[in-house]
């Protein structure tokens, strides 16, 4: 009889090819997947099944993931035995027993990421896999005002890469702010929303740094919105410097955890 299983991964996607499984490539849906295979000994291959994707060189803070076992072992067994085969860019932060209704990608009902922009005026090495990098002037306020129009339901087809499969463009942002990082000196963006389409948010920080840097109007996202032509946000914002935070369920499913 298999199990199911939810983990919560980090990951630092720098060396990695993306998060989905491909040829000859080395991701994170490979190496979780070689691990629980060598854990299983059985000629079944386990497949995992993860909240969605994230794009080669971008991190990880709180990716989900589920994946069905062949053995019977209690979540803590399982996190730490995960954890003794993970290489050192990849993290197992809490494991938990699910129903097997649950599903990593169609159950959940939203995700936040966080994207991190350097300001310095020379790219610091410490930071170039880490962050994006703008070291032009910027108005926070105008950066703010724009956020305004960012949030609620609308249809983005201005705001995806040429690549994507999915044919509906409408999606909810709930949350969207912008701050100062004084202490690292970089501006932080943080999207809250129920989807989001194939660079998305990497395209939206690309318009919203020319916002604050004045090359844009404050409210040129209704604009956009309107048009829904992709060529009109010219920029995409690096991969370094975005983050999946956290993938959200259903708050009464009842589940038993251990985390680090």
């Amino acid at each position: 009889m298999t199990q199911r299983y939810k983990i919560v991964l980090a990951y630092d996607g720098t060396n990695f090819a993306g998060f989905q499984r491909q040829p000859q490539q080395r991701t994170v849906q490979s190496v979780l997947e070689n691990a629980l295979n060598k854990m299983s000994k059985k000629d079944d291959y386990i497949t995992i099944h993860g909240s969605g994707r994230t794009d080669s060189g971008v991190h990880a803070l709180g990716q989900v993931v589920h994946f069905d076992f062949p053995h019977h072992i209690p979540a803590e067994g399982m996190l730490r035995g995960l954890n003794s085969m993970m290489p050192l860019d990849c993290e197992v932060k809490a494991c938990e027993i699910v129903s097997d209704d649950f599903h990593a990608r169609f159950t959940n009902h939203g995700k936040r990421y966080v994207y991190r922009v350097s300001q310095g005026e020379f790219v610091d090495p410490f930071k170039r896999l880490y962050t994006g990098h703008y070291k032009y002037k910027l108005d926070l306020s105008r950066m703010e005002a724009a956020m305004e129009d960012v949030m609620g339901t609308h249809d983005y087809s201005s705001f995806v890469a040429a690549g994507s499969q999915t044919t509906n463009h409408v999606r909810t942002i709930y949350e969207a702010k912008v701050y100062r990082d004084q202490a690292n000196d970089e501006i932080v963006f943080e999207f809250c929303g129920n989807g989001f389409l194939y660079n998305q948010v990497r395209i939206m920080v690309a318009t919203l740094l020319e916002i604050g840097n004045g090359r844009r109007p404050i409210h040129d996202f209704l604009r956009l919105y309107e048009v829904k032509d992709r060529n009109e946000c010219r920029e995409t914002a690096p991969a370094s410097g975005l983050y999946l935070k956290e993938v959200y369920y259903p708050e009464n499913d009842e589940k038993k955890s251990i985390s680090n």
